[in-house]
């Protein structure tokens, strides 16, 4: 049967290496040249941008590393390449710019960036990514950008809720996941928070977990790494992302990544302590905490997903003490205008749904939004971006040993396969934390995205103020409520 003709968009006798050889460009985006035609790029994977110097046109790619430029290469590191040529007549030259700047449009590509740099994240190494990574390949792409170094804590939170929108095609956070956290948070208190969250949001891997970028890039197979993150940027694709929405009374966090209470957060915020180990730290403690482990009393209620509706026993709706005040002052005199107008969460009738309870001891609560914890923690490892679900990794009893190697599985997923871990979907959730069994005047931390969400008494730096109280919180989730650039499968 014979082939259908490809469409050319134009196609052109050049100067290239000078030798003069045809180039062509397909109307599915493939630049083709060489002597024989062999040697092509992929506008929409490869190629970044181009420039005009006096008569010759500057393509900006970057490809695989490798011998080569072709359009399918193997997954590994990326450099960036120049392709020049010269066309031998002025007209051919104003064609080529046209169709090459009228391909790029049509790719909805980011033209106009806010950058938030935190200098003070993970090996305080963003600054230097920046300008290695980042910036090179924002201006071989024509991206205009403004950069905001984040000063404190909320930094990004704060310039989000009052910044003009329209100035910007999106966000990118280059940081951990801490400023993607703000960022989703900042959005979701202004006014207009219903247009806001649908500004697309980047993430460059520059602080210690680096969760969400890690699970984007490996969902198509690409190394975490600054030059793929900003090349996913670049490119503008776009997926959906949940929010789930951390109620406590009338104080709320948005969640992006995780929740957990129990041995993860213990391990995760006790370790602070010997942050002089680097990130040895964690692995030295989780041995420690293992060793020395802690049992919580307590009650977990959720809304099973469809084929997980055995897990746990019938119960009803039941919020608890929600309505308990939390301990920072920092909400207190928040205007009763401003409650009205920021998002209130997900409008879900909860006394509907068929609720199910387990209750403790427990070993670890963890609760996953997206499938990485970190560059090597692949928690919950059939999450999904925009499932409407939280993904529940729960113990409640397990021997030392067992244990022990559970933990070490988790860089691959295994660990929820082990018989003592129970792994279901949820859609909503209630935390009623409880002591710990062996000592009821101490009690635990309850830990979302990295940052203490509550600390019960008797825990690591307890005298600290936090959002919320040691004390029954519900979760929710709205499906797909934020939008991340996201890379190319």
């Amino acid at each position: 049967m014979e082939q259908p003709e490809e469409e050319v968009l134009i196609s052109e006798r050049v100067l290239f290496n000078g030798t003069i050889i045809p180039v062509t460009l397909f109307a599915d985006g493939r630049i083709r040249w060489s002597k024989n035609g062999q040697r092509c790029l992929s506008m929409e994977k490869e190629v970044l941008g181009f420039s005009i110097e006096g008569s010759r046109i500057r393509i900006r790619a970057i490809v695989e590393s490798g011998d080569g430029i072709c359009c399918v290469g193997s997954k590994g590191g990326l450099v960036r390449k120049d392709i020049v040529f010269e066309p031998l007549s002025e007209e051919s030259r104003r064609l080529w710019c046209q169709k090459l700047r009228e391909y790029i449009d049509s790719l909805g590509r980011p033209k106009r960036l806010l950058i938030f740099v935190n200098p003070f994240g993970g090996k305080k190494s963003a600054s230097k990514i920046f300008l290695d990574d980042v910036k090179p390949l924002l201006e071989d792409a024509d991206v205009q950008f403004t950069v905001q170094e984040t000063k404190h804590q909320l930094h990004a939170k704060e310039v989000v809720q009052t910044l003009d929108l329209t100035k910007y095609d999106g966000i990118v956070c280059v940081s951990g996941d801490g400023i993607l956290v703000e960022v989703v948070n900042g959005l979701l208190e202004r006014e207009d928070w219903d247009a806001a969250i649908r500004m697309p949001i980047g993430m460059v891997p520059a602080g210690t977990g680096n969760g969400m970028v890690k699970s984007l890039l490996d969902s198509v197979g690409d190394p975490c790494s600054a030059s793929n993150a900003v090349v996913a940027i670049i490119r503008g694709h776009k997926c959906k992302l949940d929010v789930a929405t951390i109620l406590q009374g009338e104080t709320r966090f948005f969640s992006v990544l995780m929740l957990a209470w129990g041995l993860v957060a213990d391990i995760d915020i006790e370790s602070e302590k010997y942050r002089w180990m680097g990130s040895s730290r964690l692995d030295f403690y989780a041995l420690l905490r293992i060793l020395h482990l802690r049992k919580y009393n307590g009650r977990i209620s959720f809304v099973p997903a469809p084929g997980f509706e055995t897990c746990g026993e019938a119960s009803n709706y039941k919020v608890g003490s929600t309505s308990k005040p939390n301990i920072s002052d920092s909400k207190e005199e928040e205007p009763v205008k401003f409650r009205q107008h920021r998002y209130q969460g997900p409008d879900i009738q909860l006394e509907s749904l068929d609720w199910r309870t387990i209750d403790g001891p427990f070993v670890s609560i963890w609760l996953h939004n997206v499938p990485w914890g970190t560059e090597d923690t692949m928690a919950a490892p059939d999450a999904k971006f925009s499932d409407g679900y939280l993904d529940l990794i729960m113990i409640r009893d397990c021997p030392k040993l067992p244990l022990l190697s559970l933990m070490t599985e988790m860089n691959n997923g295994n660990h929820v396969k082990s018989p003592y871990v129970v792994y279901i979907k949820v859609k909503a959730f209630i935390l009623e934390p409880g002591p710990r069994t062996e000592d009821p005047t101490k009690e635990g931390i309850i830990d979302s995205d990295g940052e203490v969400l509550a600390r019960g008494n008797g825990t690591y730096k307890c005298d600290q103020k936090t959002l919320m109280a040691y004390d029954t919180l519900q979760i929710t989730m709205d499906q797909g409520l934020a939008t991340l650039f996201s890379p190319i499968k």
